[in-house]
């Protein structure tokens, strides 16, 4: 006689995943989340046949969009994955997992290195199959198309908005507060707002200016001194003559105007010719290698600025916190542009005559340059400072982005950090200037 044998399922492991946009509800007993895991839930429950049993772990995100994967619970979600506890992910409906097509592939990737199916209770499909796949893509191409239109519907609603003169939101302009959604005049901050376009008007210098505000106590909209930058958004925000202002074009606004248009125009006559507008387009025309990669000892970016003397222009980083006040304690104000120029050139001279990076250069570049040697490349990089002068400004001060990361000011010196990912790029650089030199 002989024993009879029962087959027994596997166990499938399966994890309940719950998104919603907004936070609006979840306060709710019962709210959208609840909803979506009740039906997930009820869906593993019908498969219990085939050995489908739910994971404990809730992966619930509420408040976050589907236009991105950095959601706390999705990461988490990922990482169980990763580590082999989940085998099939539930959804409600696909756009509750991503509305990117491109994010989706990325997750879709995932499952299946890790071998995990993917279903949706709404739009049943199984990813693993080629009509699932199609299927997948289908769908999900409409709910890109969805939240593209959606996008575009706030983007048209807000510029017939602003094209009517209403307040659209975003940060309160000094001299305004806001109620009932839209701009009332704050009559205290209002005569501030006044008082700086007067001043300007009568020729008072911008740093004057901010001293003068400073030992008065004056203060911007969110508690702060007014600095050199606040003060020109100030007297540019066009909102103070009663204007609405959407991609650079104005319209006439629901709010009262706090400042008149004949004041408004004597301020701008001056700005247009102010030191302050001229030193920034010569500042444009002037060489500064390290903009946006050297910073002060509290770690504040230092700006490029220059001062003539008998007609010879003087370059400077200076610290920013010294720009837009005076009497900021730093114990570096500015550094000289040219000597600080000059040690970042050296330091990137050292590094490209060292083996290791010679050896970099060549195994990144010979898979572009068919036949490149260890020795032409070397031979390339040697001449990196006879060639350095013959290259433009823009050329050099591409090469320093490329290969500067940061340069950290102290009392102490300068610490600069270096970065190899570019050197591909600058050995094709120098290899071109090379051969138009030779030519």
């Amino acid at each position: 006689m002989k024993a009879s044998s029962t087959s027994v399922k596997p166990k499938i492991r399966c994890a309940v995943y719950t998104r919603k946009s907004t936070e609006e509800g979840l306060e709710q007993e019962f709210n959208s989340l609840d909803a979506q895991r009740e039906a997930c839930e009820a869906y593993v429950a019908s498969q219990k046949a085939e050995g489908w049993l739910l994971q404990g772990d809730r992966y619930d995100d509420g408040g976050f969009s589907g236009g991105t994967l950095e959601r706390p619970a999705l990461r988490r979600l990922l990482a169980d994955i990763e580590a082999g506890r989940v085998d099939v992910v539930v959804v409600y409906k696909i756009d509750r997992l991503s509305r990117s097509l491109m994010d989706f592939a990325k997750l879709v990737e995932v499952f299946d290195r890790r071998q995990v199916t993917f279903v949706s209770v709404t739009q049943a499909f199984n990813t693993t199959t080629s009509m699932g796949r199609l299927t997948l893509n289908v769908l999900l191409s409409f709910a890109q198309f969805e939240r593209e239109v959606i996008g575009e519907r706030i983007r048209d609603k807000v510029a017939a908005s602003r094209r009517k003169g209403m307040w659209m939101g975003g940060w309160t302009p000094l001299g305004y507060d806001v109620r009932n959604r839209k701009l009332a005049v704050n009559e205290r901050e209002a005569e501030l707002v006044r008082s700086i376009f007067r001043r300007f008007s009568r020729g008072t210098p911008p740093q004057l200016l901010i001293e003068q505000l400073g030992q008065e106590g004056r203060l911007n909209k969110q508690g702060k001194p007014i600095d050199k930058g606040y003060l020109y958004r100030v007297l540019n925000n066009r909102v103070y003559l009663g204007e609405a202002v959407h991609k650079d074009t104005s319209y006439p606004g629901e709010h009262e105007p706090i400042v008149e248009s004949k004041l408004w125009d004597q301020v701008h006559s001056l700005i247009r010719g102010s030191p302050h507008t001229r030193r920034t387009r010569q500042l444009g025309r002037t060489p500064a290698l390290l903009k946006g990669l050297i910073f002060g000892p509290s770690g504040t970016a230092m700006t490029p600025t220059h001062t003539r003397k008998r007609g010879k222009l003087y370059r400077y980083y200076a610290s920013t916190d010294c720009l837009k006040r005076a009497d900021t304690s730093s114990p570096i104000r500015r550094i000289s542009a040219a000597d600080i120029e000059a040690v970042v050139i050296g330091q990137i001279r050292t590094m490209l005559q060292s083996p290791e990076i010679v050896v970099a250069t060549w195994r990144a570049a010979r898979q572009s340059i068919k036949g490149l040697t260890e020795r032409a490349v070397r031979d390339q990089l040697s001449q990196f400072e006879e060639l350095w002068n013959e290259l433009f400004p823009a050329e050099q001060a591409r090469i320093i982005q490329l290969l500067v990361e940061r340069v950290d000011i102290s009392e102490a010196g300068a610490d600069i950090r270096l970065r190899i990912d570019g050197l591909t790029t600058v050995f094709n650089d120098l290899r071109i200037a090379y051969a138009r030199d030779a030519a």
